[in-house]
């Protein structure tokens, strides 16, 4: 099956585009975001501040910290905001430990009956390594491919690259990472910026 690159939603695009935009000025200066969010919920304990302050806590690589956050920032007036769970999520895994995908899946369950359109291609993926985590790998297997049934996107399938890898199943990893890498060949710069860092999580993986 010949892997096409779907054009994101514009919504997808302002979110992706700042992630690249974030990572060049945390490549600048990586404390930059975080000692200025730390000094704006200094002066003004917020939810909103707080919001900001996990994110860049994530964004900084202190998962512990920024699940904390997430957690102090969902006893607010913020608490049904979606992005509240889905950060708490993502931090959960990223802080990793014996409990982080059940947590993280609870978060995405949460999220869910709250707002069940909220970056669903996003979701869908994280809920499939939130599987994964929590070693009920059947599901887990079953979300991934799921996933890139509907988004086909590059993080489903370099997510999944990554997933089979860890499984030892050698084979599955490589075709899709040539699907992967077949798609590659088309993208524009722009594309290439964007999903770098995927790329890069699915060739480590392969060469293990």
């Amino acid at each position: 099956m010949y892997f096409m690159v779907e054009y994101l939603p514009a919504s997808r695009m302002q979110r992706t585009a700042g992630k690249v935009a974030s990572a060049a000025i945390g490549f600048i200066d990586p404390e930059r975001e975080y000692r200025a969010a730390t000094e704006a919920y200094d002066l003004a304990p917020t939810a909103q501040n707080k919001l900001r302050l996990a994110k860049a806590a994530l964004d900084k690589g202190q998962a512990a910290d920024a699940v904390g956050h997430y957690r102090d920032a969902l006893k607010g007036p913020l608490a049904s905001d979606p992005e509240l769970q889905f950060g708490l999520a993502s931090a959960l895994m990223a802080a990793g430990g014996p409990s982080a995908g059940r947590d993280a899946l609870q978060a995405l369950q949460t999220l869910r009956s709250t707002r069940d359109d909220y970056r669903n291609d996003e979701v869908a993926v994280l809920t499939a390594r939130a599987l994964a985590a929590d070693r009920r790998n059947t599901e887990a297997r079953e979300a991934f491919e799921a996933a890139l049934s509907k988004y086909n996107t590059v993080e489903a399938r370099a997510s999944y690259v990554v997933w089979l890898a860890q499984q030892g199943d050698a084979a599955a990893a490589q075709r899709q990472w040539d699907e992967l890498q077949q798609a590659a060949r088309h993208w524009n710069s722009h594309a290439r910026s964007v999903n770098r860092e995927w790329m890069r999580q699915a060739g480590d993986a392969i060469r293990g």
